[in-house]
Parts: C-alpha cells; structure tokens; sequence
C-alpha cells in the first residue's frame, strides 16, 4: 500500500468545494546486509527490490547482481534482508556511520557520509572512460524520451507528490522507469532496474524529474551513464562532478529547449 484516498476541501476560481484526492504514502525501509543493519531509507514502497538493488550498488558494495545470494523483502514490517555471496566483514561498523546518518529521508539527497562512501567507490580512471566514448546523439531523442517518462510516471500525473526516473537506450526505447518520493531513491530503482536486466549502461541515458544534484551524478558516474538530462535545473555540484568525470549533463530539457551544463559535443546541434 503506498497511497490512499484523503477528504480534502478544494477552491478554485474563488469557489470552494469538498472534494477527495489522492495521496502518497512513504515508509521507512530498513536494509539489512549479511544479518546487519545498515541503512533505513525513506521511500516509496514499491520497487524495493530494484532500490535496495540499486542503492548497494551506487555506494560500491556491490558491482553486480551476481554478488547477491539472497533478497528477502518484508513488507509487513518494512525490511530489506540482503546476503551477499561474498561475506563482507563488518560492514555496519567499517562504514563508521552515525545512527542519524544511516537515515536517508526524502528531501535533499543522501547525507555526507554516504556521499563520501559513494565517492571513494569510484574508479577515477572513469574520467578518461567517459571522455573516450564517442556519441553523437540528436537532441530530439533526449526531448522524446523526457515525454515519454513524463506519461509514464502515472503517480506524479495522479498525485503530484513524487519524482521520475528512467533509462533510455540511444535509439529512445525505453528500458527502465519508475518513481519514488525522493528523485536520488528513483534513480536507484532504474539502476536496480536494468542491473537485474544485465543491461550494460555505457550505451544509455538517463532522465529525471529532479535536479541534477552531486547525488545524482554520482550515481551515474558509478553506473557509466555518459549522459543524463532533467526537467530541472542542475546544481553546481553536479556540474562539478559532470564537468570533472566527462558527463554530459543536460537541464531544464523542456519542448524544443535545453540547457547543457558540461560536454556538449556528444548532441548533434
């Protein structure tokens, strides 16, 4: 259950009416690894396989879905149990994380902790990876495939309260979508998404509904995405990041218009 039915009193043209509407609930997740907690995360409770997916994977503890064992979900009481097939040592206690700080909640991205985990898993010869890729993709594409995740992230159409995100091939055709309360948690879920489907990254894109934050790109950045683009504005840090690792960052990419924050030579102007 993740949205109900709410009474609510509605004015519009100075009128007032009671009408009932539709709203979404989030939850908090607990992940537990090798029998040890190790985050809660605030979410949307749906897709918590591909998120949980996801989420070890932007932070570096795993590469891939082969280094699961077992993912146990409990809705009921709202716990993720992940075995790894590799048995890593004390995770809980080697991350050095604060009670506060294994609280990831739905408002402005992952606390610094987790962001420095996320940074010191990077490979930074990845720089050098980007900057070799070579892409030319139309700008049509990038505009076609953010309508299309806007129709297909049919909770925001419905209630407005949650991000979109999804992963696109170069040719457009739509290989992930999903959506959560917090923009980096949808992220997650189509990283989570298309490492279950095997897919490799390199040749993809990825769109979103938020802003382009540092927590974004760095997600992108540990999944080899050379490209992302928002319906939103990006911010300096994941300009920075973008600038600095050789993605091609795109905001505000709304009808015929967009804005490119860091290099633009992989879209045919």
């Amino acid at each position: 259950m993740f949205q109900r039915k709410v009474n609510i009193t509605r004015i519009k043209n100075g009128r007032e009416s009671e009408e009932i509407d539709t709203v979404l609930i989030e939850a908090p997740i607990d992940i537990i690894l090798n029998s040890e907690p190790l985050v809660n995360i605030i979410c949307l409770p749906h897709d918590l396989k591909p998120m949980a997916i996801g989420f070890l994977f932007s932070i570096g503890i795993i590469n891939s879905v082969d280094d699961i064992k077992e993912i146990t979900i409990n809705d009921l009481e709202g716990k993720i149990d992940i075995k790894l097939n590799n048995s890593i040592e004390s995770v809980s206690k080697n991350l050095n994380l604060n009670p506060v700080s294994r609280v990831i909640d739905t408002t402005c991205g992952i606390p610094s902790p987790w962001r420095n985990i996320m940074k010191n898993s990077l490979d930074h010869s990845k720089a050098d990876l980007f900057s070799k890729m070579d892409i030319k993709l139309n700008p049509d594409i990038i505009h076609r495939s953010i309508i299309r995740m806007q129709k297909e992230t049919k909770l925001f159409r419905e209630t407005g309260g949650c991000h979109g995100a999804a992963i696109f091939d170069f040719k457009g055709n739509l290989k992930s979508v999903k959506e959560d309360i917090g923009r980096h948690n949808a992220i997650d879920k189509v990283i989570g998404d298309l490492l279950l489907q095997k897919e490799q990254f390199d040749n993809k894109f990825l769109t979103s509904t938020g802003r382009l934050t540092g927590d974004s790109v760095l997600k992108a950045i540990r999944a080899k995405i050379p490209i992302v683009a928002s319906l939103s504005a990006a911010i300096e840090s994941g300009i920075r990041l973008a600038f600095g690792y050789g993605i091609t960052l795109i905001g505000f990419a709304r009808g015929n218009r967009m804005n490119i924050y860091s290099h633009p030579n992989r879209l045919l102007i």
